[in-house]
Protein backbone atom coordinates (compact mmCIF):
# COMPACT_ATOMS: atom_id res chain seq x y z
CA UNK A 1 0.00 0.00 0.00
CA UNK A 2 2.77 2.61 1.27
CA UNK A 3 4.75 1.34 -2.03
CA UNK A 4 1.72 2.24 -4.15
CA UNK A 5 1.62 5.55 -2.73
CA UNK A 6 5.26 6.42 -3.07
CA UNK A 7 4.52 5.25 -7.27
CA UNK A 8 1.49 7.69 -7.50
CA UNK A 9 3.37 10.21 -5.62
CA UNK A 10 6.55 9.63 -8.62
CA UNK A 11 4.43 9.94 -11.20
CA UNK A 12 2.89 12.94 -10.51
CA UNK A 13 5.76 14.80 -9.83
CA UNK A 14 7.01 13.61 -13.21
CA UNK A 15 4.57 14.57 -15.29
CA UNK A 16 4.19 17.17 -17.37
CA UNK A 17 3.95 20.66 -16.80
CA UNK A 18 1.36 21.29 -19.38
CA UNK A 19 -0.72 18.20 -17.56
CA UNK A 20 -0.20 20.07 -13.96
CA UNK A 21 -1.17 23.63 -15.03
CA UNK A 22 -4.44 22.50 -17.00
CA UNK A 23 -5.45 20.85 -14.16
CA UNK A 24 -4.35 23.68 -11.96
CA UNK A 25 -6.66 25.93 -13.94
CA UNK A 26 -9.62 23.83 -14.48
CA UNK A 27 -9.59 23.55 -10.48
CA UNK A 28 -8.71 27.14 -9.44
CA UNK A 29 -9.27 29.57 -12.78
CA UNK A 30 -12.32 28.47 -14.57
CA UNK A 31 -15.32 30.45 -14.03
CA UNK A 32 -18.91 29.24 -13.12
CA UNK A 33 -19.94 29.89 -16.76
CA UNK A 34 -16.92 28.02 -18.73
CA UNK A 35 -17.66 25.00 -20.56
CA UNK A 36 -16.05 22.07 -18.94
CA UNK A 37 -13.03 20.47 -20.26
CA UNK A 38 -13.77 17.37 -22.58
CA UNK A 39 -11.72 14.00 -22.02
CA UNK A 40 -10.73 11.59 -24.17
CA UNK A 41 -10.23 7.96 -23.20
CA UNK A 42 -10.66 9.28 -19.80
CA UNK A 43 -8.07 12.17 -19.45
CA UNK A 44 -8.37 15.70 -20.26
CA UNK A 45 -7.41 16.43 -23.78
CA UNK A 46 -4.29 17.70 -24.65
CA UNK A 47 -4.31 21.90 -24.83
CA UNK A 48 -1.43 24.05 -25.78
CA UNK A 49 0.31 25.94 -23.24
CA UNK A 50 -0.16 29.32 -24.54
CA UNK A 51 -4.10 28.77 -24.24
CA UNK A 52 -4.03 27.28 -20.82
CA UNK A 53 -1.75 29.81 -19.70
CA UNK A 54 -3.81 32.60 -20.81
CA UNK A 55 -6.24 34.66 -18.14
CA UNK A 56 -9.77 33.24 -18.93
CA UNK A 57 -11.98 35.74 -21.23
CA UNK A 58 -14.95 36.49 -19.05
CA UNK A 59 -18.24 35.83 -21.43
CA UNK A 60 -20.86 38.79 -21.66
CA UNK A 61 -24.03 37.93 -21.82
CA UNK A 62 -26.00 39.47 -24.52
CA UNK A 63 -28.37 41.05 -22.28
CA UNK A 64 -26.07 42.76 -20.25
CA UNK A 65 -24.90 45.13 -23.36
CA UNK A 66 -26.92 48.40 -23.63
CA UNK A 67 -29.07 48.78 -26.37
CA UNK A 68 -29.79 52.38 -27.58
CA UNK A 69 -33.14 53.21 -27.64
CA UNK A 70 -34.65 54.06 -31.65
CA UNK A 71 -35.75 57.71 -31.70
CA UNK A 72 -39.15 58.12 -32.67
CA UNK A 73 -40.14 59.19 -35.98
CA UNK A 74 -43.06 61.64 -34.53
CA UNK A 75 -44.66 63.44 -31.77
CA UNK A 76 -48.34 63.33 -30.32
CA UNK A 77 -48.46 67.00 -28.63
CA UNK A 78 -49.34 67.55 -25.41
CA UNK A 79 -50.99 69.70 -23.55
CA UNK A 80 -48.08 72.23 -22.42
CA UNK A 81 -46.04 71.29 -25.23
CA UNK A 82 -43.89 74.23 -27.33
CA UNK A 83 -42.26 73.23 -30.37
CA UNK A 84 -38.79 74.50 -28.74
CA UNK A 85 -38.95 72.40 -25.87
CA UNK A 86 -40.20 69.37 -28.45
CA UNK A 87 -37.26 69.58 -30.36
CA UNK A 88 -34.91 70.21 -27.66
CA UNK A 89 -36.47 66.94 -26.01
CA UNK A 90 -35.39 65.38 -29.13
CA UNK A 91 -32.29 66.75 -29.48
CA UNK A 92 -33.13 68.95 -32.44
CA UNK A 93 -33.19 72.03 -34.07
CA UNK A 94 -36.10 74.08 -33.79
CA UNK A 95 -36.19 75.09 -37.28
CA UNK A 96 -36.06 71.78 -38.39
CA UNK A 97 -38.99 70.50 -36.38
CA UNK A 98 -40.76 73.47 -38.19
CA UNK A 99 -39.58 73.29 -41.51
CA UNK A 100 -40.28 69.35 -41.45
CA UNK A 101 -43.62 69.65 -40.13
CA UNK A 102 -44.80 73.31 -42.78
CA UNK A 103 -45.16 75.53 -39.60
CA UNK A 104 -43.74 78.86 -39.41
CA UNK A 105 -41.96 80.68 -36.44
CA UNK A 106 -45.41 81.78 -36.03
CA UNK A 107 -47.63 78.68 -36.08
CA UNK A 108 -49.83 77.55 -33.17
CA UNK A 109 -49.86 73.98 -32.44
CA UNK A 110 -52.39 71.86 -30.39
CA UNK A 111 -53.03 69.31 -28.27
CA UNK A 112 -53.54 65.69 -30.20
CA UNK A 113 -51.28 67.34 -33.42
CA UNK A 114 -48.53 64.78 -34.82
CA UNK A 115 -45.22 66.28 -35.40
CA UNK A 116 -42.54 64.82 -37.56
CA UNK A 117 -39.31 64.00 -36.08
CA UNK A 118 -37.87 63.26 -39.32
CA UNK A 119 -37.15 64.98 -42.99
CA UNK A 120 -40.20 64.07 -45.23
CA UNK A 121 -37.37 62.04 -46.78
CA UNK A 122 -36.11 59.89 -43.44
CA UNK A 123 -39.00 57.95 -42.80
CA UNK A 124 -37.52 54.58 -40.84
CA UNK A 125 -37.82 51.49 -43.10
CA UNK A 126 -40.37 49.96 -40.88
CA UNK A 127 -42.47 52.47 -41.39
CA UNK A 128 -45.52 51.66 -43.74
CA UNK A 129 -45.85 53.19 -47.34
CA UNK A 130 -47.18 56.86 -47.37
CA UNK A 131 -50.86 57.14 -47.72
CA UNK A 132 -51.89 57.55 -51.80
CA UNK A 133 -52.02 61.08 -52.36
CA UNK A 134 -56.01 62.18 -52.75
CA UNK A 135 -57.09 62.76 -55.94
CA UNK A 136 -55.92 66.14 -57.44
CA UNK A 137 -58.76 68.98 -56.51
CA UNK A 138 -58.63 72.79 -56.88
CA UNK A 139 -60.26 73.75 -53.67
CA UNK A 140 -60.99 71.59 -50.73
CA UNK A 141 -64.45 72.84 -48.43
CA UNK A 142 -63.67 73.57 -45.27
CA UNK A 143 -65.65 71.49 -42.30
CA UNK A 144 -66.11 71.53 -39.17
CA UNK A 145 -63.05 70.75 -37.12
CA UNK A 146 -60.37 71.39 -40.40
CA UNK A 147 -57.23 73.10 -39.60
CA UNK A 148 -55.00 74.71 -42.17
CA UNK A 149 -52.06 72.55 -41.20
CA UNK A 150 -54.92 69.45 -41.43
CA UNK A 151 -55.68 70.13 -44.78
CA UNK A 152 -51.92 70.81 -45.91
CA UNK A 153 -51.15 67.20 -44.44
CA UNK A 154 -54.06 65.82 -46.46
CA UNK A 155 -53.33 67.61 -49.63
CA UNK A 156 -49.53 66.73 -49.07
CA UNK A 157 -48.32 70.67 -49.76
CA UNK A 158 -47.30 73.15 -46.82
CA UNK A 159 -49.22 75.83 -44.58
CA UNK A 160 -47.32 78.25 -46.31
CA UNK A 161 -48.63 77.61 -49.91
CA UNK A 162 -52.22 77.21 -48.74
CA UNK A 163 -51.78 80.64 -47.06
CA UNK A 164 -50.29 81.92 -50.41
CA UNK A 165 -52.59 80.51 -52.60
CA UNK A 166 -55.48 81.85 -50.89
CA UNK A 167 -53.94 84.94 -50.05
CA UNK A 168 -54.59 84.83 -46.00
CA UNK A 169 -52.47 85.96 -43.40
CA UNK A 170 -50.97 83.83 -40.68
CA UNK A 171 -53.64 84.73 -38.02
CA UNK A 172 -56.67 84.26 -40.47
CA UNK A 173 -59.15 81.94 -40.00
CA UNK A 174 -61.00 79.75 -41.48
CA UNK A 175 -64.83 78.36 -41.32
CA UNK A 176 -67.51 75.89 -42.71
CA UNK A 177 -68.10 76.19 -46.15
CA UNK A 178 -65.25 78.40 -47.03
CA UNK A 179 -63.53 77.03 -50.13
CA UNK A 180 -59.57 76.57 -50.01
CA UNK A 181 -57.33 76.56 -53.25
CA UNK A 182 -55.24 73.62 -52.13
CA UNK A 183 -53.80 72.94 -55.58
CA UNK A 184 -51.95 74.78 -58.17
CA UNK A 185 -50.34 76.53 -55.57
CA UNK A 186 -47.35 79.03 -56.75
CA UNK A 187 -43.94 77.39 -57.88
CA UNK A 188 -41.35 77.93 -56.19
CA UNK A 189 -39.33 80.75 -57.89
CA UNK A 190 -36.39 80.18 -60.28
CA UNK A 191 -33.22 80.95 -59.73
CA UNK A 192 -32.75 84.35 -60.45
CA UNK A 193 -30.34 84.66 -63.26
CA UNK A 194 -28.10 87.29 -60.97
CA UNK A 195 -28.14 84.01 -58.38
CA UNK A 196 -26.89 81.64 -61.32
CA UNK A 197 -23.01 80.63 -61.38
CA UNK A 198 -21.63 83.16 -64.16
CA UNK A 199 -20.46 81.77 -67.37
CA UNK A 200 -17.32 82.05 -68.72
CA UNK A 201 -15.81 85.61 -68.80
CA UNK A 202 -15.82 87.10 -72.44
CA UNK A 203 -12.54 89.45 -73.42
CA UNK A 204 -15.04 92.38 -73.35
CA UNK A 205 -15.60 91.67 -69.84
CA UNK A 206 -19.22 91.16 -70.20
CA UNK A 207 -21.49 88.27 -69.71
CA UNK A 208 -25.09 87.66 -71.44
CA UNK A 209 -26.91 88.30 -68.37
CA UNK A 210 -26.89 92.42 -68.92
CA UNK A 211 -24.28 93.67 -66.90
CA UNK A 212 -20.01 94.80 -66.96
CA UNK A 213 -17.79 94.01 -64.50
CA UNK A 214 -15.86 97.28 -64.61
CA UNK A 215 -11.93 96.98 -65.36
CA UNK A 216 -8.96 99.29 -64.82
CA UNK A 217 -9.34 102.07 -66.87
CA UNK A 218 -12.96 101.91 -67.46
CA UNK A 219 -15.16 105.23 -67.19
CA UNK A 220 -19.32 105.33 -66.92
CA UNK A 221 -19.46 107.58 -70.18
CA UNK A 222 -17.11 104.77 -71.85
CA UNK A 223 -19.38 101.83 -70.58
CA UNK A 224 -22.28 103.45 -71.79
CA UNK A 225 -21.08 104.19 -75.11
CA UNK A 226 -19.37 100.97 -75.23
CA UNK A 227 -23.51 99.22 -75.06
CA UNK A 228 -25.15 102.18 -76.39
CA UNK A 229 -26.98 103.35 -73.19
CA UNK A 230 -26.50 106.76 -71.44
CA UNK A 231 -24.69 107.40 -68.19
CA UNK A 232 -28.08 108.39 -66.60
CA UNK A 233 -29.78 104.92 -67.31
CA UNK A 234 -26.51 103.01 -66.19
CA UNK A 235 -26.64 105.83 -62.81
CA UNK A 236 -30.41 104.80 -62.64
CA UNK A 237 -29.96 101.15 -63.08
CA UNK A 238 -27.24 100.23 -60.44
CA UNK A 239 -28.66 102.79 -57.85
CA UNK A 240 -25.51 105.30 -58.05
CA UNK A 241 -25.60 108.79 -57.96
CA UNK A 242 -23.85 111.52 -59.77
CA UNK A 243 -20.43 111.41 -57.62
CA UNK A 244 -20.30 107.57 -57.80
CA UNK A 245 -16.80 106.14 -58.16
CA UNK A 246 -16.82 102.95 -59.82
CA UNK A 247 -14.07 100.24 -59.28
CA UNK A 248 -12.29 97.09 -60.72
CA UNK A 249 -14.49 94.15 -60.37
CA UNK A 250 -17.58 96.03 -60.02
CA UNK A 251 -20.39 94.75 -61.29
CA UNK A 252 -22.97 97.00 -63.15
CA UNK A 253 -26.05 96.29 -64.52
CA UNK A 254 -26.14 97.39 -68.39
CA UNK A 255 -30.49 97.41 -68.10
CA UNK A 256 -33.19 98.96 -65.08
CA UNK A 257 -33.62 96.70 -62.39
CA UNK A 258 -36.24 93.44 -62.47
CA UNK A 259 -39.98 94.49 -61.59
CA UNK A 260 -40.83 93.48 -57.99
CA UNK A 261 -37.30 94.65 -56.65
CA UNK A 262 -37.13 96.80 -53.55
CA UNK A 263 -34.61 98.96 -52.90
CA UNK A 264 -34.15 102.07 -50.49
CA UNK A 265 -31.15 104.71 -49.08
CA UNK A 266 -29.53 103.74 -45.39
CA UNK A 267 -28.97 106.04 -42.74
CA UNK A 268 -25.77 106.03 -40.76
CA UNK A 269 -27.09 103.72 -38.21
CA UNK A 270 -28.27 101.06 -41.01
CA UNK A 271 -25.13 101.82 -42.53
CA UNK A 272 -23.16 100.67 -39.83
CA UNK A 273 -25.86 97.31 -38.75
CA UNK A 274 -25.06 96.61 -43.03
CA UNK A 275 -21.34 96.69 -42.75
CA UNK A 276 -21.16 94.78 -39.70
CA UNK A 277 -23.40 91.85 -41.61
CA UNK A 278 -20.83 92.14 -44.38
CA UNK A 279 -17.63 92.10 -41.67
CA UNK A 280 -18.87 89.09 -40.25
CA UNK A 281 -19.58 87.56 -43.44
CA UNK A 282 -16.27 87.93 -44.47
CA UNK A 283 -14.19 86.64 -41.36
CA UNK A 284 -16.63 83.50 -41.22
CA UNK A 285 -16.00 82.90 -45.31
CA UNK A 286 -19.14 83.19 -46.19
CA UNK A 287 -19.41 83.54 -50.26
CA UNK A 288 -21.22 86.86 -51.41
CA UNK A 289 -24.62 85.26 -52.13
CA UNK A 290 -24.48 84.51 -48.41
CA UNK A 291 -23.75 87.86 -47.24
CA UNK A 292 -26.48 89.11 -49.81
CA UNK A 293 -29.33 86.71 -48.23
CA UNK A 294 -27.86 87.46 -44.62
CA UNK A 295 -28.31 91.50 -45.79
CA UNK A 296 -31.60 91.32 -47.63
CA UNK A 297 -33.08 89.09 -44.62
CA UNK A 298 -32.46 92.09 -42.26
CA UNK A 299 -33.74 94.51 -44.06
CA UNK A 300 -36.89 92.66 -44.54
CA UNK A 301 -37.29 91.39 -40.52
CA UNK A 302 -36.11 94.94 -39.17
CA UNK A 303 -35.37 97.54 -41.91
CA UNK A 304 -31.62 96.61 -41.05
CA UNK A 305 -31.79 98.06 -37.54
CA UNK A 306 -31.43 95.96 -33.79
CA UNK A 307 -35.12 96.37 -32.59
CA UNK A 308 -35.38 95.66 -29.02
CA UNK A 309 -38.86 94.77 -29.79
CA UNK A 310 -40.85 92.39 -32.69
CA UNK A 311 -44.11 90.31 -33.33
CA UNK A 312 -44.23 88.25 -30.00
CA UNK A 313 -40.79 88.05 -28.57
CA UNK A 314 -39.08 88.65 -31.90
CA UNK A 315 -36.02 91.09 -31.42
CA UNK A 316 -32.74 92.60 -32.63
CA UNK A 317 -31.71 92.61 -36.74
CA UNK A 318 -32.97 88.91 -37.74
CA UNK A 319 -35.95 88.98 -35.15
CA UNK A 320 -34.72 86.00 -33.49
CA UNK A 321 -37.05 84.77 -30.70
CA UNK A 322 -35.96 83.67 -27.25
CA UNK A 323 -38.60 81.53 -26.88
CA UNK A 324 -37.56 79.59 -30.05
CA UNK A 325 -34.30 78.68 -28.94
CA UNK A 326 -32.43 81.29 -30.89
CA UNK A 327 -30.73 83.08 -27.24
CA UNK A 328 -31.59 85.21 -24.47
CA UNK A 329 -32.99 88.55 -25.04
CA UNK A 330 -29.67 89.98 -23.64
CA UNK A 331 -27.76 87.69 -26.27
CA UNK A 332 -29.86 88.37 -29.47
CA UNK A 333 -29.47 92.01 -29.16
CA UNK A 334 -25.97 92.01 -28.91
CA UNK A 335 -26.11 92.24 -32.83
CA UNK A 336 -22.49 90.42 -33.72
CA UNK A 337 -24.00 87.54 -31.86
CA UNK A 338 -27.11 87.71 -33.81
CA UNK A 339 -25.18 87.39 -37.40
CA UNK A 340 -23.06 84.82 -36.13
CA UNK A 341 -26.28 82.76 -35.21
CA UNK A 342 -27.92 83.78 -38.44
CA UNK A 343 -25.16 82.30 -40.87
CA UNK A 344 -24.42 79.26 -38.29
CA UNK A 345 -22.09 76.95 -39.52
CA UNK A 346 -19.39 75.15 -36.93
CA UNK A 347 -18.30 78.78 -35.51
CA UNK A 348 -21.99 79.38 -34.87
CA UNK A 349 -22.34 80.37 -31.57
CA UNK A 350 -25.80 78.88 -30.21
CA UNK A 351 -24.33 75.61 -31.35
CA UNK A 352 -27.19 73.60 -32.39
CA UNK A 353 -30.36 74.97 -30.90
CA UNK A 354 -31.06 76.69 -34.30
CA UNK A 355 -30.10 76.55 -37.78
CA UNK A 356 -27.91 78.81 -39.49
CA UNK A 357 -27.66 79.52 -43.27
CA UNK A 358 -24.57 77.67 -43.31
CA UNK A 359 -26.15 74.59 -41.39
CA UNK A 360 -29.19 74.28 -44.68
CA UNK A 361 -27.86 71.71 -47.18
CA UNK A 362 -27.49 72.58 -50.47
CA UNK A 363 -28.51 76.63 -49.83
CA UNK A 364 -26.01 77.69 -52.60
CA UNK A 365 -28.19 75.90 -55.59
CA UNK A 366 -31.62 77.22 -53.46
CA UNK A 367 -33.31 80.33 -54.85
CA UNK A 368 -32.54 83.59 -52.99
CA UNK A 369 -35.76 83.63 -51.30
CA UNK A 370 -35.71 79.71 -50.36
CA UNK A 371 -32.42 79.79 -49.02
CA UNK A 372 -33.57 82.87 -46.85
CA UNK A 373 -36.97 81.71 -45.88
CA UNK A 374 -35.11 78.19 -44.58
CA UNK A 375 -33.38 80.18 -41.49
CA UNK A 376 -36.62 82.42 -40.97
CA UNK A 377 -39.28 79.95 -41.61
CA UNK A 378 -41.21 83.14 -42.36
CA UNK A 379 -45.09 83.49 -42.97
CA UNK A 380 -44.17 85.69 -45.71
CA UNK A 381 -41.02 84.11 -47.88
CA UNK A 382 -41.31 85.76 -50.98
CA UNK A 383 -40.37 89.29 -49.15
CA UNK A 384 -36.76 88.31 -49.06
CA UNK A 385 -36.16 88.03 -52.91
CA UNK A 386 -37.49 91.41 -53.09
CA UNK A 387 -34.60 92.80 -51.49
CA UNK A 388 -31.79 90.53 -53.57
CA UNK A 389 -30.43 93.44 -56.01
CA UNK A 390 -30.29 96.23 -53.44
CA UNK A 391 -28.71 93.75 -50.67
CA UNK A 392 -25.98 93.29 -54.16
CA UNK A 393 -25.90 97.04 -54.24
CA UNK A 394 -24.99 97.07 -50.63
CA UNK A 395 -22.33 94.49 -50.45
CA UNK A 396 -20.87 96.21 -53.77
CA UNK A 397 -20.42 99.69 -52.22
CA UNK A 398 -20.28 98.62 -48.65
CA UNK A 399 -18.05 95.18 -48.56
Amino acid sequence: MRTRTTAARARALTAPAAVIGTLAAVLTAAPSQAQEPTRAGGAFSAATPQTLSAAPTPVRSAAAVPMAAPKPATHVVKPGDTVYAIAKRHGLRTGDVLSWNGLTWRSVIHPGQTLRLTPNGAAPASASPAPARPAAASTHTVVRGDTVYAIAKKYRTTVANILAANRLGPRAIIYPGQKLVVSGTPAPASIPASAKPAAASTPAATSAKGTHTVVAGDTLYAIARKYGTTVSALLSANGLGNGSIIYPGQSLRLAPPTPGQRFASLDAGQRANAAHIIRVGRELGVPDRGIAIALATAMVESSMRNLDYGDRDSLGLFQQRPSQGWGTAAQILNADRSIRVFYGGPHDPNGSASRGLLDIPGWQSKPFTAAAQAVQISAFPDRYGQWEQQARQWLATLG
